[in-house]
């Protein structure tokens, strides 16, 4: 299992991705840290158009299964009140935590996904999106809680 802390050389690839001006250039830079550091199955990031309440992928690690462009409704959602209108990261443990949460449950589980985290990307007290790591493991450890929350930072100038 890898340790969830970023290497030199991890940073140094992020550090160049924010010189990048290739569009998402960080957050690809973020999933490639993450999956070294975490050991993901599944990375993806969504933006969120507050006016319609829902949330569209921008990036995926998995582009078969969970394709770019790809929309999700999240009006009178728990999982919508809390990562999108109060900002608070989501932690999902476990495939009844995933069925009770995500209409898409089923594929997760197909991809043999059982836990995620949701990352609010949050600009000038906005959030933006969000930025999502699913593990095969059924808990989620507490440092990548806390890395996927520094990366979804590093990354946030790319919903900008």
């Amino acid at each position: 299992m890898p340790e969830a802390r970023l290497s030199a050389a991890q940073l140094a690839r992020l550090a160049a991705a924010a010189r990048d001006p290739a569009p998402l250039a960080l957050l690809r830079a973020a999933d490639a840290a993450a999956r070294e550091a975490m050991g993901h199955g599944l990375c993806t990031a969504m933006r969120f158009d507050a006016a319609a309440m829902t949330v569209r992928r921008i990036h995926s690690s998995d582009p078969v299964a969970y394709p770019v462009g790809g929309a999700k409704p999240k009006r009178d959602t728990d999982w919508g009140r809390q990562v999108l209108l109060e900002a608070r990261v989501f932690v999902g443990e476990g495939e009844a935590a995933i069925r009770a949460h995500f209409a898409d449950h089923a594929l997760i589980a197909a991809l043999g996904l059982r836990s995620i985290v949701n990352i609010p990307v949050v600009l000038r007290g906005e959030c933006r999106g969000t930025l999502n790591f699913l593990w095969p493991e059924a808990a989620v450890r507490p440092e990548w809680v806390a890395l996927a929350g520094l990366l979804g930072l590093v990354a946030a100038s790319d919903w900008a």
